[in-house]
Protein backbone atom coordinates (compact mmCIF):
# COMPACT_ATOMS: atom_id res chain seq x y z
CA UNK A 1 0.00 0.00 0.00
CA UNK A 2 1.38 3.88 -1.29
CA UNK A 3 0.70 6.93 0.14
CA UNK A 4 -1.27 9.16 -2.77
CA UNK A 5 -3.12 11.97 -2.39
CA UNK A 6 -5.72 12.22 0.23
CA UNK A 7 -3.71 9.45 2.51
CA UNK A 8 -3.54 10.24 6.52
CA UNK A 9 0.64 8.69 6.93
CA UNK A 10 2.28 8.73 10.09
CA UNK A 11 5.82 9.45 9.53
CA UNK A 12 9.42 9.65 11.82
CA UNK A 13 12.28 12.21 10.39
CA UNK A 14 15.38 13.77 11.01
CA UNK A 15 16.17 17.24 9.81
CA UNK A 16 19.58 18.03 9.62
CA UNK A 17 21.39 21.02 8.06
CA UNK A 18 23.91 20.12 4.83
CA UNK A 19 27.01 19.65 7.15
CA UNK A 20 25.18 16.93 9.34
CA UNK A 21 24.08 19.01 12.46
CA UNK A 22 20.68 17.78 13.59
CA UNK A 23 18.43 20.50 14.18
CA UNK A 24 14.85 18.83 14.60
CA UNK A 25 13.45 15.16 14.71
CA UNK A 26 10.83 13.11 15.99
CA UNK A 27 13.35 10.69 17.88
CA UNK A 28 14.06 11.41 21.68
CA UNK A 29 16.67 9.44 21.43
CA UNK A 30 18.00 11.47 18.60
CA UNK A 31 17.30 14.57 20.22
CA UNK A 32 19.15 13.66 23.16
CA UNK A 33 22.04 12.56 21.48
CA UNK A 34 22.30 15.97 19.60
CA UNK A 35 21.58 17.98 22.55
CA UNK A 36 18.79 19.59 20.83
CA UNK A 37 15.96 17.80 23.44
CA UNK A 38 13.27 19.25 24.71
CA UNK A 39 11.51 18.40 28.36
CA UNK A 40 7.94 19.71 27.29
CA UNK A 41 7.88 17.85 23.26
CA UNK A 42 6.36 14.65 23.03
CA UNK A 43 8.40 12.67 20.51
CA UNK A 44 6.72 10.20 18.00
CA UNK A 45 5.50 9.81 14.44
CA UNK A 46 3.71 13.02 13.49
CA UNK A 47 0.71 12.53 11.36
CA UNK A 48 -0.52 14.43 8.04
CA UNK A 49 -3.07 14.49 5.22
CA UNK A 50 -0.85 14.28 1.82
CA UNK A 51 -1.98 17.12 -0.45
CA UNK A 52 -3.09 19.70 2.40
CA UNK A 53 0.13 21.38 2.87
CA UNK A 54 0.40 20.21 6.32
CA UNK A 55 3.96 20.16 5.95
CA UNK A 56 6.61 21.20 3.78
CA UNK A 57 6.57 20.54 -0.19
CA UNK A 58 9.74 19.09 -0.17
CA UNK A 59 8.45 16.48 2.17
CA UNK A 60 5.07 16.10 1.24
CA UNK A 61 6.65 14.84 -2.27
CA UNK A 62 9.09 12.39 -0.51
CA UNK A 63 6.54 10.79 0.83
CA UNK A 64 4.30 10.12 -2.08
CA UNK A 65 4.55 6.81 -3.26
CA UNK A 66 6.02 5.09 0.03
CA UNK A 67 4.68 2.14 2.08
CA UNK A 68 4.86 1.63 5.75
CA UNK A 69 8.44 0.76 7.00
CA UNK A 70 10.17 2.76 3.97
CA UNK A 71 12.80 4.62 4.80
CA UNK A 72 14.53 7.53 2.49
CA UNK A 73 16.46 10.60 2.70
CA UNK A 74 15.63 13.74 1.14
CA UNK A 75 17.44 16.87 0.64
CA UNK A 76 15.01 19.96 0.39
CA UNK A 77 16.17 23.27 -1.21
CA UNK A 78 14.79 26.27 0.19
CA UNK A 79 12.11 27.12 -2.51
CA UNK A 80 10.57 23.09 -1.41
CA UNK A 81 11.28 24.26 1.88
CA UNK A 82 10.74 27.03 4.43
CA UNK A 83 11.70 30.26 1.28
CA UNK A 84 14.05 32.26 1.20
CA UNK A 85 14.50 34.86 3.36
CA UNK A 86 12.69 38.03 3.43
CA UNK A 87 13.66 41.75 3.92
CA UNK A 88 9.86 42.67 4.85
CA UNK A 89 9.97 40.31 7.98
CA UNK A 90 13.29 42.01 9.79
CA UNK A 91 11.49 44.84 11.65
CA UNK A 92 13.11 47.91 13.85
CA UNK A 93 11.37 48.20 16.81
CA UNK A 94 11.79 50.74 19.56
CA UNK A 95 13.90 49.40 22.52
CA UNK A 96 11.06 50.62 25.28
CA UNK A 97 8.86 48.01 23.71
CA UNK A 98 11.29 45.90 25.52
CA UNK A 99 12.78 47.68 28.65
CA UNK A 100 8.73 49.12 29.57
CA UNK A 101 8.07 45.55 30.26
CA UNK A 102 11.50 44.65 32.07
CA UNK A 103 13.15 42.63 29.35
CA UNK A 104 16.80 43.23 28.22
CA UNK A 105 17.00 42.31 24.35
CA UNK A 106 19.73 40.72 23.52
CA UNK A 107 20.95 39.89 20.14
CA UNK A 108 20.28 35.97 19.22
CA UNK A 109 17.46 35.70 21.32
CA UNK A 110 14.06 34.41 20.41
CA UNK A 111 11.05 36.32 21.26
CA UNK A 112 6.97 35.55 20.78
CA UNK A 113 5.61 38.65 19.99
CA UNK A 114 1.99 39.49 18.36
CA UNK A 115 3.22 38.62 15.52
CA UNK A 116 4.77 35.50 15.79
CA UNK A 117 8.19 34.44 17.25
CA UNK A 118 11.28 36.25 16.23
CA UNK A 119 14.87 36.13 16.30
CA UNK A 120 16.68 39.29 17.81
CA UNK A 121 18.79 40.38 14.80
CA UNK A 122 20.25 43.64 16.38
CA UNK A 123 20.57 45.47 19.45
CA UNK A 124 21.86 48.90 18.23
CA UNK A 125 20.97 52.35 20.18
CA UNK A 126 17.24 52.02 20.70
CA UNK A 127 15.86 50.30 17.75
CA UNK A 128 15.77 46.35 18.57
CA UNK A 129 15.85 44.94 14.78
CA UNK A 130 13.76 41.26 14.86
CA UNK A 131 13.71 38.88 12.16
CA UNK A 132 10.26 36.98 11.78
CA UNK A 133 11.91 34.49 9.10
CA UNK A 134 11.55 31.32 9.64
CA UNK A 135 15.35 29.89 10.66
CA UNK A 136 15.55 27.52 7.93
CA UNK A 137 14.89 29.99 5.51
CA UNK A 138 17.49 30.15 2.91
CA UNK A 139 18.69 27.00 3.95
CA UNK A 140 18.87 23.50 2.00
CA UNK A 141 17.78 20.45 4.57
CA UNK A 142 18.49 16.88 4.76
CA UNK A 143 15.62 14.94 5.82
CA UNK A 144 15.68 11.17 7.08
CA UNK A 145 11.73 10.05 6.37
CA UNK A 146 10.35 6.80 8.26
CA UNK A 147 6.79 5.91 7.01
CA UNK A 148 4.79 4.12 9.96
CA UNK A 149 1.29 4.32 9.00
CA UNK A 150 -0.98 4.84 6.33
CA UNK A 151 -4.62 5.03 6.46
CA UNK A 152 -6.12 5.48 3.28
CA UNK A 153 -8.05 8.25 2.26
CA UNK A 154 -12.53 7.41 2.36
CA UNK A 155 -13.58 5.98 -0.35
CA UNK A 156 -16.55 8.30 -1.84
CA UNK A 157 -19.54 7.14 -1.22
Amino acid sequence: MKVEVGDFVMFNYTGRYENGEVFDTSYEDVARENDIFVEEREYGPIGVTIGEGEIIPGIEEALLGMEVGEKKTVTVPPEKGYGMPRDELVVPIPIDQFTSAGLEPIEGMYVMTDSGIAKIKAVEGDVVTLDFNHPLAGKTAVFEIEVVEIKKKAEEA
